[in-house]
């Protein structure tokens, strides 16, 4: 059970009888920078919303990885909330990026939910047209962009999302979540750096 003053305070667009519900059942947990709080082929049984932090979604094929998009604060999962209800296992991992507060809520309750609480399906619908946008931006960069303004604009939006301009990312970590090669991440970056777009340092990749 979580304090109903703290829902208020991080949904306040949420109707009372919504906010209380949360309260009543939802799980408020802290979880460090990092970790994995999804899994690809587990069942959903705790659907996250966060509260405060990041937590970034991606798909994975043996060694590569595909980020698909970032769950922010007053966000949940769409791919998790769709498992979940229909008793399905994931089809995704999930990773915090920051330090993160959630709330966790029974997929059971919000099953029952989407139908008592019409706010519960505004919250999910908009955040489905979100991620549907997102995806269809990141096809498109797939398919039609150069690598160098892709791994650019992949370096603005992790600072968006992060509130920094230096980011402590390594060649490997970038190129795990575009999909490509370390190699092609060196050389692109040097690219971006002659361009005077980015400056790489010790602690980091600095957007200029």
């Amino acid at each position: 059970m979580v304090e109903l003053e703290v829902i208020r305070k991080f949904l306040p667009h949420l109707g009372t009888d919504l906010q209380k519900a949360f309260a009543q059942e939802g799980i408020l947990k802290e979880i460090p920078a990092h970790t994995e709080v999804m899994q690809e082929g587990k069942h959903v049984t705790l659907i996250p919303l966060v509260l405060e932090g990041l937590i970034k979604v991606y798909t994975r094929n043996e060694d590569r990885e595909l980020l698909l998009y970032y769950i922010e604060p007053r966000e949940s999962c769409v791919m998790s909330f769709l498992a979940g209800i229909k008793n399905q296992p994931s089809k995704i991992f999930a990773t915090t990026e920051l330090p993160s507060k959630l709330l966790l809520l029974p997929a059971r309750s919000v099953e029952t939910w989407v139908e008592k609480f019409p706010g519960l399906n505004y919250l999910f619908y908009d955040l489905y047209n979100t991620r549907y946008s997102e995806l269809i931006d990141t096809l498109n960069q797939l398919i039609f962009q150069r690598l160098d303004v892709r791994i650019f604009e992949y370096l603005k939006e992790k600072s968006r999302v992060t509130a920094t301009r230096l980011l402590d990312l390594r060649h490997r970590e970038i190129a795990q979540e575009l999909g490509t090669s370390r190699e092609v991440i060196t050389r692109v970056l040097k690219k971006l750096e002659k361009e005077g777009k980015v400056k790489q340092t010790d602690k980091g990749l600095e957007l200029i």
